[in-house]
């Protein structure tokens, strides 16, 4: 082994070069259709989500049966109250699991995986997330971003047939981009590989690696120096965990998902072999996010089995408490909150369900599909456990091993609100999906008028820019006018028990009316169009909104043509569009009637201290220390507390 190195200082990056390193690793071209790039632009494409595609029947035997054995598995084999109260989930469940081949859901048959369907992926997710979310987390954390999927989707056949079956049964993985000081700031990765003959020498800090703290196998993301023979850039590497120069420094605890093995990790001249590589140098960024397209559907796949354990905690509880001289549920006050819960559950598991099938056919590029599932999923579900809480009173704020010491039931609901609050956080923030996502739903504007807002293009690129531009708005802005949604009794295909059409004609307007307002931005604010975040949020959760509306009618007619719940499903979904029409109009309104302006003023204030006088009267119980922990390496190397499962 190479002695070790100190670690190479962060790249100072100006936010123009970070913007251009995440434009670089986002998919450039659209091959195949999108019902929500479509619908961004102002285009109803009720065709490619319409009528519901559905699993081959092998797909779904294949499926029931594992759910069959996993249900089995959770309901006698984990205890999540001693992973709440101990804070990990024993080794005996691990190893029960890896039996049982959770661990290779997703992998391929060949490789000694089970080779479910992503519909199925998801829904075991939900089921074992339903149990503990800390397990929910772990087989997500390792089939989602961990080792299994860049490589099906960018190893080499020698990788595949050397990991996959070690991740399929005996291997769990982990995924380390994050580092102390570098968040969704991939430009200012630190982490550093560096060639050394057939290897390279790996030397940085990772943070919050979840599963880090147990897993066998690692993708880690490292910045390769640009030399002779090398293109450098942020390059993937598969690392074995156990490799010499690697510690795992500290196991984090947080708020919720206490049993989550996720830790900070440091490399000190660990060699990696070169056959270790995923892809090509640079490549890193652009597996990782190609990694996410599909792999952000498990994190509102376990939103989906929240929803419904709320829904079930909320129907038992408000049917046997009285107040007043009736059931809690039949207070209006209260039964909104169950309407909502029940509404926002149906239409989350038709986001999923739908956005999952169209990830197995691969007839449609569903990357927006999947980050909305992701974004709305998080929100929506904390909304749920927050309104069970409230519905429970304060039994729901009492954690479930005090109401069972009293002799009440052990209802977690506390856990589930703090479960469910990293999920706006994990795989990229509200914040930064908001970005991610309006940057995909411009880019056909800034396909053919973007160079005309780029300050580094030379006026005969503009001009250039500006024709093609006349040509594209010619065309697209007419039809923007009018619609299928002014058309009386347009889809009437989706008028039985209750009609659902005018929900499907709103959605049309409203779309053409989403794709306005976005053209009216770029054309005022045109090159500071990317500092309206507050618009471009506004943005997209209106075209979240819509395509849960979508996807929840398109789930009850589905239900209904094919005999399961059909009357019950188009109630849902009915009341599942009211309630989000009410919350469309509101974000129309506060596009242009809001406090953005003023927001920024208040900001720049607190930021200078001229606020600093509000702060007195309280006492601050933080501890000392650095608000960013310092990176280099220390003297003394930390125990490492790297925790080994013993294969059974």
């Amino acid at each position: 082994m190479s002695a070790p190195t100190a670690p190479t200082p962060k790249p100072t990056v100006t936010e123009r070069e970070a913007r251009q390193v995440a434009e670089a690793a986002r998919e450039q071209h659209w091959r195949k259709p999108s019902f929500a790039k479509e619908l961004f632009l102002g285009r109803f494409r009720l065709d490619l989500i319409h009528p519901h595609p559905l699993p081959a029947d092998e797909d779904v035997q294949r499926g029931e049966e594992f759910l069959a054995k996993l249900r089995d598995f959770c309901e006698t084999q984990i205890d999540s109250a001693r992973i709440e109260r101990e804070a990990r989930i024993p080794d005996e469940a691990i190893n029960g699991l890896k039996e049982l081949g959770a661990f290779g859901m997703k992998i391929d048959t060949k490789y000694g995986g089970l080779g479910l369907t992503q519909v199925y992926y998801n829904k075991a997710l939900a089921l074992a997330g339903s149990a503990s979310p800390a397990i929910g987390a772990l087989l997500s954390a390792h089939q989602s971003i961990g080792v299994p999927q860049p490589l099906k989707l960018f190893g080499t056949q020698e990788q595949k047939d050397i990991f996959l079956p070690r991740c399929a049964r005996t291997d769990i993985s982990a995924f380390l981009l994050t580092e102390p000081d570098v968040g969704s700031d991939p430009a200012r990765l630190a982490t550093m590989a560096v060639p050394d003959g057939d290897d390279y020498i790996l030397d940085g800090v990772k943070l919050w690696t979840t599963n880090g703290v147990v897993a066998d196998l690692l993708v880690v993301m490292a910045r390769v120096p640009r030399s002779e023979g090398h293109r450098g850039g942020i390059t993937a590497f598969v690392v074995e965990a156990a490799s010499e120069g690697i510690t795992v420094e500290n196991r984090n605890a947080f708020m919720g998902l206490r049993g989550l093995e996720n830790g900070v990790t440091r490399f000190r001249g660990v060699r990696v072999p070169a056959r270790n590589r995923i892809g090509a140098e640079g490549a890193g960024l652009k597996i990782a996010l190609t990694t996410l397209n599909t792999g952000r559907l498990s994190l509102p796949a376990m939103c989906v089995g929240a929803g419904k354990w709320c829904l079930k905690i909320a129907r038992e509880w408000s049917a046997v408490r009285e107040q007043w001289g009736k059931p809690v549920a039949l207070h209006e006050a209260v039964g909104s909150k169950i309407s909502f819960i029940a509404a926002t559950t149906f239409a989350l598991e038709a986001v999923v369900d739908l956005s999952s099938q169209m990830a197995d056919e691969n007839r449609n590029d569903i990357r927006i599909e999947a980050a909305l599932a992701k974004l709305y999923g998080s929100e929506m579900a904390c909304l749920m456990a927050d309104e069970l809480v409230q519905i429970r009173g304060g039994r729901g704020f009492e954690t479930a091993e005090s109401l069972k010491a009293r002799g009440e039931r052990a209802v977690p609901a506390e856990q589930m609100l703090r479960d469910l609050r990293i999920n706006r956080i994990f795989e990229g923030s509200t914040e930064i999906m908001h970005l991610l996502i309006a940057r995909e739903a411009v880019d056909a504007h800034l396909s053919v008028a973007g160079d005309l807002i780029d300050p580094d293009k030379s006026l005969a690129d503009k001009a250039r820019a500006g024709a093609n531009a006349g040509v594209f708005y010619a065309r697209w802005l007419p039809k923007l006018v009018a619609g299928q949604g002014q058309v009386p009794g347009a889809y009437g295909a989706f008028h039985h028990h209750v009609d659902l059409s005018p929900h499907l004609r709103f959605v049309e307007r409203s779309a053409r009316k989403l794709a306005r307002s976005t053209f009216y931005g770029m054309s005022r604010w045109q090159g500071r169009m990317e500092t309206k975040q507050g618009f471009l949020g506004r943005i997209v959760d209106i075209g979240a909104e819509l395509f849960a509306m979508s996807a929840a009618c398109v789930r009850a007619e589905h239900l209904r043509a094919s005999g399961e719940h059909g009357r019950e499903a188009y109630q849902l979904a009915d009341a599942f569009c009211r309630q989000s029409r009410i919350r469309v109009d509101e974000l129309f309104g506060r596009l242009w009637s809001n406090t953005d302006d003023l927001d920024r003023t208040v900001v720049k204030g607190v930021l200078s201290g001229t606020y600093a006088w509000l702060e007195e009267g309280v006492m601050d119980p933080s501890g000392e220390g650095p608000w960013i922990a310092d990176v280099t390496p220390p003297k003394k190397p930390r125990p490492d507390v790297r925790r080994v499962i013993p294969k059974s």
